[in-house]
């Protein structure tokens, strides 16, 4: 995201006053009122919130301490960092509160003593100083509070920078060892929701420490009033504290295994992502399913535990204080004392201040620091991970490489070696190549020399700076300039040079904004030839000593491979050392030298004709094909990916902007919400218990005013001396009362489980609902959303439904019941106090109003600003080779830190507005508060002391509470925003649900014949079409190449045959129209061997038959066929045998063979190559051949070709010219066109290949005529 801030943080020029009252909000509030907030009103982030400062600082403190402290190393470093500040923030609190438990209740005791009528000492001027004394209070409790719990977000803020960025930090120094031991997966879970658990936490850390302390000081101040009955309702206070940490002990247990359990998921989800296209191409969508709903099983599980207990929690709540009240009475009444007004009200107020220490805070600080060690440990447990090691410049005195005895192997505790006794030396070689078989250690030689890969011992020497070029082509989502410069300066003559000699030129011209076009995640709006060009770009651009070429020339034809060998390896680095590994036998000639490496080790070095003249099985299939194609350039262009085709070059803003809903959230997204968790009738079952268990607390509450009120009544009559005092049934009060609390107790832990574990299901309802969307999505779907924006939605936003929003609903819905409560209990009482709860709720709504606009709209930014970190995380992971072979490091940390610093300046001004919102809201209530108690001082002469306790401590809850409720009101507003934006993505488009077949199909296609019938396409109803009014029949057992220009339709026109994009028109298989079967019927039934290779993390077994259809036996024969048996025997577990996350266990050419054995294995009658055998060596390719023609002899084949000599024995050649069909016959009547596109690609290979070209055409040609003739001998019904 390139974004620039425009105005400094208000908060950074605010004075002492400004920033204790948060004036500086204020016009940002009003802004907000006014205009729909954006990206654009962010401010700077103040200099402490700065991801490079705070990512280099923990950093620097890490590696000190982690050379003591290894286990312990980074809560070490965060506390130098930032301990101090938290420890001054718990003296304020401290301090705070224990002003409120002292200064509250005399006052309310001196208050309530003015109104027991002949009982009291308290004059009315003295009321009038204690009312003043209490308002005092509360208003600098609101002065002290609210900044202190800004300087904890502050830190927590802080805590999860300075952690986020020396994460990223760290991931980029990870070894290879410590990549196979983590995912992007597990990195995309810390960052999200593990360092979002220091926001979380912060605030209620502190209560710890001030939790005990205050209740100490509670103690006393309740023996004081009422002796040894403040230990009945202490003594059962505190006789749940154990249960509590032991419920917070179990809560961190239980959040250590969700958060397994949700990396797990989100690794899932991030392969399911990266695979989508050959999910669909293999109709895979039920297994991957299966996993993923198999994961989020297990993790739901643990959340519904984590439900139960955080239900048990906030039930204490409810009824802890209330009965600890109740307690206390009871023992100080069967001491054989009354209970007076005062003093009930007085111990009422105390317990009213420990309520929220006790029954929620403690316990929900210790579950907090808890769950802060966890993440803190998980967190620790990453950067603890092996680092790879700088690559050392050796002293000799020109640039080169040597290896002396390296031995070297990926994962430390096996006892194979990937590379065995390596020697060679390049410093006297311009051009050293390196070949040999799949799997046989080219790239692993490139990953000793980068450290990639760490030698077990042996010497290797590497002198000269150097450039790397990788196998699979890794651009990250900017523009192609940017992409081909990455962070080095801009030579407009090296760079023009550089455009030309990598034949980029043309391409660029033909792109909407040329080289400032936008490349998308992973370059997925260029096709694969382009991505492979401009990363050969951006390593040629890069002046150096020795260039790494892993194998540049695969993706390109022939014409472009011979003008990139020519131009580029052989002048442009002329003057460089450059090491080139290679498929492409017919560019040896040239090299001064040449190794061959089998197994790991070196077979040979020598020169080009010492190689040929070695006899060995290797060389002889090298020089037999060498031989055969003495001039031609082998590889024809992959010039579209099946992931996105040239055609579709998609813009920056519909790459990069994600689209939000603005305004308020609407009543159907509540509706929605709920109604996932259940039916009306749950919903109705919800509400009784959340009035029960209101009905029982105010009860509770009413019915002790009433027996204070009848003492006081009866000591009134006993002191006037009156006679027929009817005496007070004390018996039948305390059964009613103990009636009541039993009933109070039972409603809250009901209502309090029921509720979290009814919002659990919904959250598990949304996923699966979301989930079950986003597999049937449209391809354009994943065109335009990058991966991390998805994973954003499936991590963060769901981890808010699953663990946050419910408990910030449970708030809202008992404060509110306790607000209207309040109303009622003091309406009754005194009506008067209907005009001041009235005018109270009239102005709090305004407020709120004003608020919600501008903390709704930063919440939605704050999510936003996200994304582009996740994406950026998880491109870096998937270009780390080549990242750091560039030392790019320090770029992308930055690029890193400016998009964290955007969403700081995001996350700061949310937390300002709701801290200036609380500490207001505040205010505005202790000025009602005020207005009350001196109504009731000024107008009730006539009530109760009872009453004027019960309405006093209503009140003061209320400004404890209410505050606490609008914020957490507005808080699930905000936060209601993550179901928004899963609703949104359960919403999106679909690909089309057809009828089921009405009629049995039997074994179709049984034939495979195909035909397209005026058939169109476009990715997008707004863009031009792709393929236009395309027609052609294929006959059954026909062999078909697919050749054009550079986005002429051929890999569109794959794409129409398995419709992954709408369709006009129709294409029969077998005289089936497939444009109206269901999809999963039509895709299952062609198999198809993409460009780029995909493995999921799991067993062999699962990524051969995820479906298991298929017994082992059969697996094993397709391995066998493809040549990978043997190497699958020599692991562990066989078929058992796991495969690591994108297959890296694999060479890439293996990987492409494991995908070749799932098309054996499937048997269909229709086959479609995408150059199945780019990766692999002339020895595997020649076998694969051979396979192709002995295993789907058979089939209907389709070829995108590549190579023109697999498509010149075709029984036909479909020439593609800008979406339509330009030619179409038999390539032998094609190459007699003097004009035809045909006949000038092969032309384009030279005098020497066209003329073996056209002889292998005239060749098949007259084995077809042969075949005709045999036909109309003997006619067979299956040809047509």
């Amino acid at each position: 995201m390139e974004k620039e801030f425009f105005a400094s943080n208000p908060a950074e020029n605010a004075n002492f006053i400004s920033q204790l009252f948060f004036l500086y909000m204020f016009p940002i509030f009003k802004r907000a009122y006014k205009y729909e907030l954006t990206e654009d009103d962010l401010f700077k982030p103040l200099d402490q919130h700065k991801s490079q400062r705070l990512g280099t600082q923990l950093e620097k403190m890490w590696y000190q301490e982690f050379r003591k402290h290894k286990k312990s190393a980074l809560h070490r470093s965060l506390f130098k960092m930032f301990g101090v500040k938290l420890t001054i923030y718990s003296v304020v609190m401290l301090v705070d509160q224990i002003m409120l438990i002292i200064v509250i209740p005399m006052c309310i005791f001196r208050i309530v003593s003015y109104f027991e009528m002949g009982q009291t000492l308290v004059s009315k001027t003295e009321a009038y100083i204690y009312s003043a004394a209490l308002v005092a209070c509360i208003v600098t409790d609101s002065v002290m509070s609210h900044p202190t719990y800004m300087g904890l977000q502050h830190t927590a803020m802080k805590f999860r920078v300075a952690c986020t960025s020396f994460l990223y930090r760290k991931m980029l120094k990870f070894s290879r060892r410590a990549l196979m031991e983590t995912t992007v997966g597990q990195l995309v879970n810390l960052l999200s929701n593990d360092v979002s658990k220091f926001d979380e936490s912060f605030m209620l850390a502190p209560f710890v420490i001030v939790g005990p302390l205050q209740v100490a000081v509670g103690t006393y101040l309740l023996y004081r009033e009422i002796g040894f009955g403040a230990f009945y309702g202490v003594g059962f206070l505190v006789s749940f504290v154990p249960f509590q940490i032991l419920l917070a002990h179990k809560t961190s247990i239980i959040r250590l295994n969700t958060a397994i359990k949700t990396d797990e998921r989100v690794r899932l989800m991030n392969e399911m992502l990266s695979g989508i296209q050959v999910i669909k191409f293999y109709c895979w969508e039920k297994p991957f399913s299966r996993f993923i709903k198999e994961a989020r099983r297990a993790e739901v599980k643990q959340i519904l535990y984590h439900s139960y207990v955080i239900g048990l929690i906030y039930s204490f709540e409810i009824f802890l204080s209330r009965t600890s009240v109740f307690l206390s009475i009871l023992g100080y009444v069967l001491l054989g004392n009354y209970v007076r007004a005062d003093k009930v009200f007085a111990i009422t107020s105390i317990f009213d201040c420990l309520r929220p220490i006790i029954t929620m805070l403690f316990s929900l600080s210790v579950s907090a620091v808890a769950q802060v060690h966890i993440s803190m440990l998980r967190i620790q447990s990453v950067l603890a991970f092996e680092e790879r090691q700088d690559i050392e410049r050796s002293s000799i005195g020109k640039p080169g490489i040597r290896f002396e005895n390296v031995y070297a192997r990926w994962v430390e505790d096996t006892i194979e070696d990937t590379l065995i006794n390596v020697n060679f030396d390049v410093s006297s070689s311009r051009f050293f190549a390196i070949i040999g078989p799949v799997g046989g250690g080219k790239s692993s030689i490139f990953n000793v020399i980068l450290k990639e890969l760490p030698t077990q011992s042996g010497n290797v020497e590497v002198a000269g700076t150097i450039s790397y070029s990788s196998q699979e082509p890794w651009l990250f989502s900017s523009t192609v300039r940017d992409n081909i410069l990455f962070g080095e300066k801009y030579n407009a003559l090296r760079y023009k040079r550089v455009l030309y000699v990598c034949a980029l030129k043309r391409d660029l011209d033909l792109l909407p904004f040329g080289d400032r076009t936008q490349v998308g995640e992973r370059g997925r709006a260029l096709s694969g030839g382009q991505r492979a060009r401009v990363s050969l770009a951006r390593c040629i651009y890069k002046v150096a000593d020795i260039y790494l070429l892993d194998d540049p020339l695969s993706a390109v034809d022939a014409t472009v491979g011979k003008h990139i060998y020519v131009e580029c390896i052989r002048t442009f680095l002329s003057d460089a050392i450059c090491v080139l590994i290679t498929h492409q036998l017919q560019f040896l000639k040239d090299a001064d030298r040449i190794m061959i490496i089998d197994d790991g080790e070196v077979q040979m070095i020598g020169s080009y004709e010492d190689i040929r003249n070695t006899d060995s099985d290797f060389t002889k299939t090298m020089q037999n094909f060498i031989d055969e194609e003495e001039k031609e350039i082998k590889k024809l262009s992959k010039l579209s990916s099946f992931l996105t085709p040239l055609d579709e070059i998609l813009s920056d803003e519909s790459l990069d902007k994600e689209e939000f809903e603005s305004g308020s959230i609407s009543m159907n997204t509540y509706w929605t919400y709920f109604k996932a968790g259940g039916n009306c009738l749950s919903v109705v079952i919800m509400f009784v218990l959340f009035v029960g268990n209101q009905l029982a607390a105010n009860g509770g509450e009413y019915y002790l005013t009433y027996w204070v009120n009848m003492e006081q009544d009866y000591a009134a009559q006993i002191g006037a001396n009156q006679s027929n005092v009817q005496e007070i049934n004390r018996n039948k009060i305390i059964v009613h009362y103990t009636l009541i609390t039993i009933g109070m107790i039972m409603f809250s832990v009901i209502k309090s489980i029921y509720f979290m574990t009814y919002l659990t299901i919904a959250s598990r309802n949304l996923h699966d609902r979301m989930y079950s969307r986003i597999q049937c999505a449209t391809m354009r779907f994943f065109d335009v959303n990058p991966s991390g924006r998805i994973l954003n939605r499936f991590s963060k936003d769901l981890g808010k439904i699953d663990e946050y929003i419910p408990s910030v609903i449970l708030d809202v819905f008992e404060i509110s019941l306790q607000l209207l409560g309040l109303i009622i209990l003091s309406s009754i009482i005194e009506p008067y106090l209907l005009i001041v709860d009235g005018l109270l709720l009239f102005v709090f709504y305004f407020i709120r109003i004003v608020y919600v606009e501008t903390s709704r709209n930063f919440k939605r930014i704050e999510a936003i600003t996200q994304s582009p970190m996740y994406s950026h995380m998880t491109a870096t992971m998937t270009g780390l080779t080549t990242i750091r072979a560039f030392s790019a490091q320090r770029m992308l940390i930055a690029q890193f830190d400016k998009l964290q610093d955007i969403h700081s300046s995001a996350w700061f001004l949310y937390m300002a507005s709701g801290t200036c919102f609380a500490q207001w809201i505040d205010f505005i209530c202790q000025v009602f508060i005020a207005c009350a108690i001196f109504t009731i001082l000024s107008v009730s002469h006539k009530l109760h002391g009872g009453d004027i306790g019960l309405i006093i401590t209503q009140y003061l809850c209320l400004m404890s509470n209410f505050q606490w409720g609008v914020r957490q009101w507005t808080e699930m507003d905000n936060n209601m925003t993550s179901v928004e934006r899963i609703l949104e993505y359960t919403k999106i488009e679909t690909e089309p649900a057809r009828e089921k077949i009405r009629t049995a199909l039997g074994d179709w296609p049984e034939d495979g014949r195909i035909e397209f019938r005026n058939v169109s396409m476009r990715y997008d109803p707004s863009e031009n079409y792709v393929i236009r009014n395309l027609s052609f029949k294929v006959r059954p057992g026909e062999k078909v190449g697919i050749v054009g220009r550079t986005g002429a339709g051929k890999s569109s026109t794959i794409a129409a045959l398995f419709q992954l994009y709408p369709l006009e028109g129709s294409i029969f298989i077998d005289n089936v129209d497939t444009t109206k079967m269901p999809l999963h019927v039509v895709r299952s039934k062609i198999s198809i061997i993409p460009q780029s290779p995909f493995l999921f993390t799991g067993t062999m077994r699962e990524n051969l038959d995820p479906l298991c259809e298929y017994p082992d036996d059969v697996l094993w024969t397709a391995l066998e066929d493809v040549d990978m048996s043997e190497e699958l025997e020599e692991l562990p577990g066989g078929l058992s045998s796991m495969v690591s996350e994108d297959g890296n266990n694999f060479s890439v050419g293996q990987r492409q063979l494991v995908c070749l054995a799932r098309a054996l294995i499937r048997k269909n009658t229709i086959l479609v190559l995408d150059e199945a055998t780019a990766n692999i060596d002339p020895h595997t390719d020649a076998l694969i051949q051979t396979t192709i023609q002995e295993k789907f002899s058979h089939c209907t084949i389709l070829c995108i070709a590549h190579r023109l000599r697999t498509v010149m024995d075709a029984d036909k050649i479909l020439v593609m010219d800008e979406g339509t069909v330009a030619e179409y016959d038999h390539p032998y009547i094609l190459l007699q066109k003097k004009d035809g596109i045909l006949r000038e690609l092969v032309d384009a290979t030279g005098a020497a290949t066209a003329k073996y070209l056209e002889t292998i055409a005239k060749e098949s040609m007259g084995n077809t005529v042969r075949e005709m003739l045999l036909n109309r001998i003997f006619p067979d019904e299956n040809n047509i």
